[in-house]
Order: structure tokens, then C-alpha cells, then sequence
């Protein structure tokens, strides 16, 4: 299948995103300003590909997988000489894969039992000494402890998830259960989320609510039809 033209997207009010919005937290790093130390934010915008529906899925990814966090450490740290922030960290994370469930016929490059991927990390604040959790867009953090399902594809030497889409939290094998955003999750929270989301939300994050590898390979399979 080819791929069409990369353009950064973002869709908003998915019902994960409505979750968050409703206890008070924006889709958008709150930093850089006084007072806004405690607020975690819910990342930046901007997908690298598109990764809302299972197409995009099978458009675009390499590998389609279950895994979870084992271990991580600091990367890419950034100094800054002015500013609230005195510096800024990113995360490397080494994965353990329970299962992989989808492969394009030719990846870019193989996958075997972990992998170790680059994810949000910190930002330390000059004035406190505090340190603040950065997050992605709308998405997990990708945190040890859980388990999340992942459309991964090979980028520039490293994986990298597709976009906002392509990270559902995937704690006990269930689709929307987990960590997202920095916030553990239940799929009653997700369907509870749905009710201020669009209604013309077909992303495979909302069809998975609730479901297992299983249903994610029938979603897979009938992309590729």
C-alpha cells in the first residue's frame, strides 16, 4: 500500500483528550511563566504521520505492537541560561514487546523482544529547583509500569510512535486502560470523555475502548482490504 503525502495534523476532542479537558487540564504545555509550575499540560502539537484510524496504521507504520516500559534514562538534556526553566531533559526508554501484532510485508527495520525509544521527559525550574513531567500531545507518556499499544515506524535511525493516535494505553491487554497524559485511566473515564468528544471521532483509539490483541488485528486486517 503507498503512502500519501506526510503533512502534521491534529485532530482534537478525541475522547481521551475530553477526559483530561474535563478535570481542567489543557491540551497544551503550560510553561515558561510564573505560577504554572504544577501544571503538567498535555504536550505540544504536530503528529509526524498520521495515526488516527487503523489505515493510518497500516499506511504508515512498520510495526504494529504490545509493550511495556522496563527501564529509561536521561537523554538530550538541554541548558538554558535564561528563562523559568534552568534545563530540560528528554527520556530513553527501553521497552519489553509481549506481542507483536502486525508487520508491513517489507518493514524498514526488524523488531525483535524490546526496543528502546525516545519519549517526554523533564524540565527543571531555575527559581524552585522543581521538576515537572513533560507529556506528549494528547497521548501517554509512556510510563514503567504500564502497558501500551504502539504503531511504531522506523524514523531517522530511532522508533518513533506515528503520532497522538498511535499510542493507546493498553494496560491487562484492554484497550483505553492505563496511563495517558500522566494520568492512569479507566475505560469508564474514556467513555465518560466521549460524551464531550466530536461525534465524528473514527479513530482507532475510541473503537478499541474496551477491547483486546484480538479486535486490534481485526481492525488491522480490514484497513488492508
Amino acid at each position: 500500500m503507498g503512502e500519501r503525502s506526510v503533512m502534521p495534523r491534529r485532530v482534537p476532542a478525541r475522547p481521551l483528550a475530553a477526559v483530561l479537558a474535563a478535570v481542567g487540564i489543557t491540551a497544551g504545555v503550560l510553561v515558561g511563566g510564573p505560577g504554572l509550575e504544577s501544571v503538567p499540560g498535555c504536550g505540544m502539537s504536530g503528529d509526524p504521520y498520521p495515526s488516527q484510524t487503523a489505515r493510518d496504521w497500516v499506511t504508515y507504520a512498520d510495526h504494529v505492537v504490545v509493550a511495556g516500559p522496563r527501564g529509561e534514562r536521561e537523554t538530550g538534556r538541554r541548558t538554558y541560561a535564561k528563562g523559568p526553566v534552568a534545563y530540560a531533559m528528554d527520556r530513553r526508554v527501553t521497552f519489553r514487546v509481549d506481542s507483536r501484532l502486525w508487520s508491513r510485508a517489507s518493514p524498514r527495520h526488524a523488531i525483535g523482544s524490546g526496543f528502546d525509544m525516545v519519549a517526554p521527559g523533564w524540565q527543571v525550574y531555575r527559581s524552585s529547583g522543581s521538576r515537572v513531567a513533560q507529556t506528549a500531545t494528547d497521548a501517554p507518556r509512556l510510563e514503567i509500569g504500564h502497558t501500551y499499544l504502539l504503531a511504531l515506524r522506523w524514523h531517522e535511525g530511532g522508533w518513533v510512535v506515528l503520532g497522538e493516535g498511535g499510542s493507546v494505553p493498553f494496560d491487562d491487554h484492554t484497550g483505553d486502560r492505563g496511563e495517558w497524559c500522566g494520568r492512569v485511566l479507566g475505560e469508564q473515564d474514556v467513555a465518560e470523555g466521549e460524551r464531550f468528544s466530536r461525534h465524528d471521532d473514527h479513530s482507532l483509539e475510541k473503537a478499541l475502548l474496551g477491547q483486546d490483541e484480538d479486535a486490534v488485528k481485526r481492525a488491522l486486517a480490514a484497513a488492508r482490504d
